[in-house]
C-alpha cells in the first residue's frame, strides 16, 4: 500500500510568491493589450480575466502569510 508523502511547507512561501509575480505579469500584459485593442469582446473577457486574477492574489497574499506564521513557529 502506498503511504503519502508527509507534509513539507518549508517552500511553499516561496512557490507562492513566484505565483503572485507571474500572475501580477499576466494582469499587466493584459493591461497593455486592453490598452491597444478596440476590440470590445477582448477588453471585456481581459477585465473579467484580471478580476478574477486580483481575487486570487488576495487568497495568495492570505496563504503566504500563513505559511510565514507556519514557518516562524515551526523553525
Amino acid at each position: 500500500m502506498n503511504k503519502p508523502n508527509p507534509d513539507d511547507r518549508r517552500d511553499n512561501e516561496s512557490k507562492i510568491k513566484r505565483a503572485m509575480s507571474a500572475t501580477k505579469s499576466r494582469m499587466e500584459a493584459a493591461e497593455e493589450i486592453i490598452a491597444d485593442t478596440d476590440n470590445k469582446k477582448i477588453k471585456q473577457d481581459l477585465k473579467a480575466k484580471n478580476d478574477r486574477r486580483a481575487a486570487a492574489l488576495a487568497d495568495m497574499d492570505a496563504e503566504m502569510k500563513q505559511e510565514a506564521e507556519y514557518n516562524k513557529n515551526h523553525d
